[in-house]
């Protein structure tokens, strides 16, 4: 009776500690997705994981529904309006480069401005940010503007392509300056540790979009079909109105970093400081983005339905790498506010907890896309052609998702101390001199066809995360000033 007694105590209590634990992670959740400033330099290294993490995953999956969203109502319009998606998607994505760039030196001063508590400062760097990304998105729009129909041809788009499909790249270029003012300010609210500001925007620039797409895609009542230029449009529409929303918070929300008439003055000093930083993230993900680029040329010469399928393999890979992209971000706010504090020992021991975290996701991730590739594109098309190239690029490129994992959070820690020189050199040694030359010579070469690019893929992510995994255990990053 008296073991029965203790067996059933000891039940009783584990029964309770479960229930304490759920009930905890209930609350933690709920106050992750409410939204609340946190300062991360103390307390649970585990809840800060958990309150940036949950809130920048939702936020990247939010940015990933765009991607997919168009792709799923343009898909119908044939392989031509695909693959103009695809080529314009590339050609953008060095305005996310550039985007990303400057979100990763904000991040980096406004996130070390929290830590040492200096709001003042935080406001302004945050207003220099706005004030560069608005110079600099000018600078990609006119000439996308007037040169869309040529950059389309370059590309190897076909002729009906860059004939009739032109207005998607013309509208999408023009209006870069939405995607650059959305990363930029979303940064600045994470770096204030309030990743949820950022979540809850894209949710309405998404739902917009939702909305939008196939009444302007295909029409409704007095609204023509527009086509893939109707995508475009859905798409700058919800993220423009988002960017609105973004502004309104900045100047009337009671956040930890605002913008006052004190802080709207241009600080050459800051905008320096800025540029800095960012000339080495933009260089990364210019290097990054443009050699997918050179990548979907590569895969161009195999005709439109191996490019179709790409695209839409792309589009799925993206989505399931954006919330990796989240966890990752966790990372840098937690390596700036702790270096601000003047904690490198804990700012370490959060990038490793939050490796962790992502190898985990992204392997669980690389299985689901590798044994059910077919069923995931029959959400896209049902062009057998189609489907047998996108089938070959998912299971290829999702067998090194655990490495790509690793390496984006060991990056973006690098990134989050302000040593984004590390990274831009990483890069370009893991893509320009092992992913392109390879890319090149096995597919074209050695003719093994748009395998060959699928292969150089895993290889030189391999490449890239023991890179940045050997950079970072060197340390150098504790003693970076910003």
């Amino acid at each position: 009776m008296n073991l029965l007694y203790k067996l059933n105590l000891r039940t009783s209590s584990i029964m309770k500690l479960s229930l304490h634990k759920y009930k905890k992670l209930l609350v933690n959740l709920k106050e992750a997705i409410a939204g609340t400033e946190q300062d991360f330099t103390s307390g649970s290294m585990r809840r800060a994981i958990f309150l940036l993490s949950v809130p920048m995953v939702l936020e990247m999956i939010m940015e990933a529904i765009f991607a997919v969203v168009d792709i799923f109502f343009v898909a119908r319009l044939g392989a031509d309006a695909i693959a103009t998606v695809g080529i314009t998607e590339s050609l953008i994505t060095i305005v996310y480069a550039i985007a990303v760039g400057l979100s990763m030196a904000t991040t980096a001063i406004v996130s070390r401005r929290i830590g040492e508590k200096d709001k003042k400062r935080a406001g302004r760097a945050a207003f220099q940010s706005i004030i560069t990304g608005i110079f600099v998105s000018l600078l990609i729009a006119i000439p996308g503007i007037f040169f869309a129909k040529d950059l389309l041809i370059l590309m190897g788009a076909s002729e009906n392509m860059y004939s009739h499909m032109s207005g998607y790249t013309t509208i999408m270029l023009g209006g870069n300056v939405v995607i650059m003012l959305l990363f930029i300010i979303n940064a600045i609210f994470r770096s204030a540790g309030d990743a949820a500001i950022s979540m809850r925007i894209l949710i309405i620039a998404n739902s917009l979009n939702i909305i939008l797409d196939p009444i302007l895609i295909f029409g409704l009542g007095p609204i023509p079909a527009m086509g893939v230029t109707g995508a475009a449009i859905a798409t700058n529409i919800g993220r423009g109105l988002a960017v609105l929303y973004q502004f309104y918070l900045l100047f009337n929300g009671k956040k930890r970093v605002q913008l006052a008439m004190s802080n709207l003055k241009i600080h050459f000093a800051t905008i320096r400081k800025l540029i800095k930083l960012s000339l080495g993230g933009i260089g990364q993900h210019l290097i990054a983005t443009s050699s997918w680029i050179l990548l979907v040329r590569i895969i161009s010469v195999f005709g439109s339905e191996a490019l179709a399928g790409y695209t839409i393999a792309i589009r799925v890979i993206i989505f399931s790498l954006l919330p990796a992209w989240g966890i990752s971000n966790a990372a840098a706010t937690l390596v700036g506010q702790n270096l601000g504090a003047n904690q490198p020992q804990r700012a370490a021991k959060s990038v490793w907890s939050v490796s962790k975290v992502n190898i985990i996701y992204m392997g669980i991730t690389g299985l689901i896309i590798f044994f059910i590739p077919e069923t995931i594109l029959l959400l896209f098309t049902t062009d057998p052609i189609i489907i047998s190239s996108g089938i070959l690029s998912l299971r290829i490129i999702s067998i090194g998702f655990i490495f790509y994992g690793l390496g984006m959070v060991m990056v973006q820690a690098l990134n989050g101390a302000g040593d984004t020189v590390t990274p831009t050199w990483i890069n370009f040694f893991s893509f320009w001199v092992v992913e392109i030359p390879m890319a090149y010579f096995l597919s074209i070469e050695l003719n093994v066809g748009e395998t060959g690019v699928y292969y150089s893929i895993i290889i030189a992510e391999t490449f890239l995360a023991v890179a940045a995994v050997w950079f970072f255990r060197l340390g150098k990053w504790k003693l970076k000033q910003v």
